[in-house]
């Protein structure tokens, strides 16, 4: 669609402190995105700044340097770890003779890379089209107004025109897909919530270890790989809890620190499974020494898509990577647990979450005892399904006697899908 030149393989990567302390965390992480995404890294440059130059982000004397940089080592597209103003882009694009590409399109190459399903695909077209909509001044500068004559008379649009008005049309064409994809996931939602089925949605900054620990639960087999944004589609699966019965589990998209708005908003569909859910189950990497500021960057973007009022258990995974850190469950002043420490790796502590999940999703227990006439044999094997049956005897009438424990809601809903259950109970 443009002319520019041809992104490659091999990048040479920009970052610039505008804080006295020089944070290399946040350069690794950086350098941690740029090998998700496939690319080699040939140099690093970095500088500081007070504010960004107007013209290049950076200072003349740096945008010389990087010049230079990638005529030296032969780097086919420059990664700037900042959003970049579609003016500073092509200021830089023209002095490097090379692609530039600023935070926000890198990440954004990266769940190009990682969509698998229909819907994450369009999603991603769309943050991709949304970002694009604002680059496209000059993007034809080649280009002059159309030509009139007989026989070539055009509507009168320029090139970049004509560029707007497809954009335009291919957005509000996603727009309508997507708002059919959010009508199924409603549908979905709305059946969970008419059968009392608790949706537990997995949260937390890319890389944290959602998907293993989602595996770990479920057996589901999600790819899972030490990398940024390794999950773009979200997965759901049924877990059954003791005293909660069925639970809904949801594999999320992680979140980062300066996550793109284009694709929050891209990805509000995808996102909303977090919004409407029961429980968020808020997935830190404990070994990870910014684990604060990954929180608060998760706290950040729940709060942007109005999900910051559900109720949370953060689970701290990778204890395998602490020194000699055993499981345990940390709860608050009412005796709730509000923390579970584990290895999604190896599977320690996953009991402990089992029961920290139960705790906080089984509301009132019911307990009764039953006793069933020799023909309510459909009954009886009912309870087995929801596992609710603690024991069973034979009375000397030959009926059976049950003692059965289970979420109350469940108990509800059967005793109106089975109107004589209530003459049962002793």
């Amino acid at each position: 669609m443009f002319d520019r030149y041809e992104a490659g393989e091999q990048a040479v990567l920009v970052h610039i402190y505008f804080s006295q302390d020089k944070d290399t965390e946040n350069l690794s992480e950086f350098e941690a995105l740029v090998s998700s995404a496939g690319v080699e890294s040939l140099q690093v440059i970095t500088g500081s700044r007070k504010a960004p130059h107007p013209k290049y982000f950076v200072g003349e004397g740096k945008a010389e340097e990087i010049a230079d940089a990638v005529k030296a080592t032969g780097a086919s597209v420059v990664l700037f770890d900042h959003a970049l103003s579609p003016a500073q882009e092509r200021n830089l694009e023209a002095l490097c003779q090379c692609r530039v590409i600023d935070r926000t399109g890198l990440i954004l190459d990266i769940f190009a890379q990682r969509a698998r399903t229909h819907e994450g695909k369009l999603q991603v077209e769309l943050a991709q089209l949304r970002h694009i909509a604002t680059r496209l001044v000059r993007g034809w500068t080649h280009l002059e107004r159309q030509k009139g004559g007989i026989g070539l008379r055009g509507p009168g649009e320029t090139q970049l025109e004509t560029d707007r008005r497809l954009l335009r049309d291919r957005i509000r064409l996603i727009l309508n897909r997507l708002e059919r994809v959010e009508k199924q996931r409603e549908q979905g939602r709305r059946a969970r919530t008419r059968a009392d089925v608790p949706t537990v949605s997995l949260v937390g900054y890319t890389n944290a270890g959602k998907s293993t620990l989602f595996n770990r639960m479920t057996s589901a087999g999600v790819y899972a790989a030490d990398q940024l944004f390794a999950t773009l589609d979200p997965t759901l699966r049924r877990l059954n809890l003791a005293d909660v019965g069925d639970t809904v589990l949801a594999d999320t998209v992680g979140f980062i620190r300066h996550l793109p708005h284009d694709l929050v908003a891209a990805f509000k569909a995808t996102l909303q499974e977090t919004r409407q859910a029961t429980l968020l189950l808020h997935v830190v990497d404990a070994a990870d020494i910014r684990i604060d500021e990954n929180i608060d960057a998760v706290n950040t973007v729940l709060a942007e898509i109005e999900a910051d009022d559900i109720p949370v258990l953060l689970v701290m995974n990778k204890i395998d990577m602490l020194d000699e850190f055993v499981p345990r469950i940390d709860r608050n002043d009412e005796n709730l647990p509000v923390r579970v420490w584990l290895s999604a790796q190896t599977g320690e502590g996953i009991p402990l979450l089992l029961q920290a999940l139960t705790e906080r999703l089984s509301g009132e227990i019911a307990q009764f005892e039953l006793r069933l006439p020799p023909q309510a044999g459909r009954l009886r094997s009912r309870f087995y399904q929801l596992q609710a049956i603690e024991k069973e005897w034979i009375e000397e009438d030959g009926s059976v006697g049950l003692r059965v424990r289970m979420p109350i809601v469940d108990w509800h809903r059967l005793c109106k899908q089975e109107q004589e259950l209530t003459g049962y109970v002793v």
